[in-house]
């Protein structure tokens, strides 16, 4: 049960993620994204294998960001009418705006965890070859976004090799943070001749095995839909309705 989240279709995946979002974004009340919100959390701690330490550092800058919401909401509101529900010297806080505030807060929370859900549980290739199966995706732009996945390593690779050989030769480190930034011609000159290089190796390699862009019958990994693709797209639809009701009961 652990790894539902990981064994599921990327494909069906996408697209539940993309219709939560779409169908949240219509919802003003905070109550809805808040579930919402907590739902998709306890799906991905009772349902998946997630480094939360790295979960946590690419969480904080929304977490920041939801407070920003919440904070200048409130403050800089431009509709004040409605019952006080807080109050500080002369500030004051009505009820509108405190729930203008958790609705934007919530569903930036609610956004932001439903994307690191699908981010962390979701193998990179088997979701494009999942699209290129499921929602025939064409294999030209399918394979290109592969191989430019796959340069990522390699172009950072390069970079440290790069940087390191500038050190033995005595390329000594600016500490002007201007200069430094004017420096990193020198590194990224030579590597993007060398991802140049590289990008038409992958060409002629791909043109000797026969590639032609165009659609096949038969691929080497066939990503399929199975019976734990239907049980959690049952749970992502009860989560979504029962997030959305919440804006009508509260």
């Amino acid at each position: 049960m652990r790894n539902l989240l990981h064994d599921m279709n990327p494909s069906l995946k996408f697209v539940l993620v993309a219709l939560s979002m779409f169908a949240i974004a219509f919802f003003f009340n905070p109550w809805t994204p808040f579930i919402f919100w907590i739902g998709v959390l306890l799906l991905q701690v009772f349902m998946s294998k997630v480094n939360w330490k790295a979960w946590s550092l690419f969480m904080l800058p929304f977490a920041l960001g939801a407070f920003g919401y919440l904070w200048t909401t409130i403050v800089f509101a431009a509709d004040t009418n409605g019952d006080v529900v807080w109050s500080f010297l002369e500030f004051q806080v009505t009820a509108e705006q405190l729930q203008t505030a958790l609705s934007l807060a919530f569903r930036v929370m609610a956004f932001s965890t439903l994307s690191l859900m699908f981010a962390f549980t979701t193998d990179p290739v088997k979701f494009i070859m999942s699209l290129m199966q499921q929602l025939k995706l064409s294999p030209k732009l399918a394979y290109g976004v592969l191989v430019g996945y796959q340069f990522l390593p390699v172009m950072k690779d390069q970079f440290q090799q790069i940087q390191q050989a500038h050190r033995l030769r005595g390329a000594e480190l600016e500490k002007n943070a201007l200069r430094r930034l004017l420096g990193m011609r020198r590194i990224l000159i030579p590597m993007l001749a060398g991802a140049v290089r590289n990008a038409e190796r992958s060409a002629f390699a791909m043109e000797a095995r026969g590639f032609t862009g165009e659609a096949r019958s038969d691929y080497f990994e066939v990503i399929k839909l199975r019976k734990v693709d239907a049980a959690m797209t049952a749970v992502f639809l009860l989560l979504l309705v029962a997030s959305c009701s919440a804006g009508y009961w509260f």
